[in-house]
């Protein structure tokens, strides 16, 4: 790779890794809030498109804990890493494992189809999810869940585009609340102990 590519991607990696930050701190607080006060603003009603083509919302995946992660199928480490990272951590719970849904919803539904979220999602945990949508579609659960997303500077022409976005996993309660997230330096093990110590409750 030359020099250029390896400032550029390592300038990605680190806008990736402040915006996570960023946007685990706001995800306890409002605006104007002391940090760690009152309830996470992050969550809510959705509508999207499951990787068979039929609509779905968040009250389909009621009675189950959802573990969700934005991203998009051209990623080229990120989010097959996060996504296999969520797939070994819910086998390593056994049978407990079956009270959470893996979700992976895309920011770039213009090339992430439900076709492409299929062949995608296969590639990953059996019962993973993939939802895709309309731009409006996706710019709502975005802004819900407080999910960064944008076409990353200087391929925005491409049609081999990068997307920039927010590594957050999200876990949310049978009853659709959030609960808790984790970072995406999160490893299989921590995930795993992470999200027993929530379902055992």
């Amino acid at each position: 790779m030359p020099s250029r590519q390896k400032l550029v991607f390592a300038l990605v990696v680190l806008l990736i890794a402040a915006v996570t930050g960023l946007g685990a701190l706001w995800l306890t607080r409002g605006p104007g809030s002391p940090i760690g006060s009152g309830t996470a603003l992050v969550g809510g009603p959705f509508t999207l498109t499951n990787q068979d083509g039929k609509r779905v919302t968040d009250q389909d995946f009621r009675g189950r804990y959802m573990l969700i992660f934005f991203g998009f199928t051209y990623c080229p480490d990120v989010c097959p890493g996060e996504l296999q990272v969520m797939s070994a951590a819910i086998d390593q719970l056994g049978a407990d494992g079956d009270r959470i849904q893996p979700i992976f919803v895309t920011i770039d539904p213009a090339r992430d189809t439900p076709e492409a979220m299929k062949l995608y999602v296969s590639n990953f945990h059996p019962r993973m999810a993939g939802l895709t949508g309309s731009e409006a579609d996706i710019a709502a659960v975005a802004k819900a869940y407080r999910v960064y997303y944008a076409k990353a500077k200087g391929s925005e022409n491409s049609p081999d585009y990068l997307m920039d976005h927010s590594t957050i996993l999200y876990l949310m309660g049978p009853d659709g609340k959030f609960v808790r997230h984790f970072t995406y330096s999160t490893d299989v093990k921590a995930l795993a102990d992470g999200l027993r110590e929530v379902i055992s409750k």
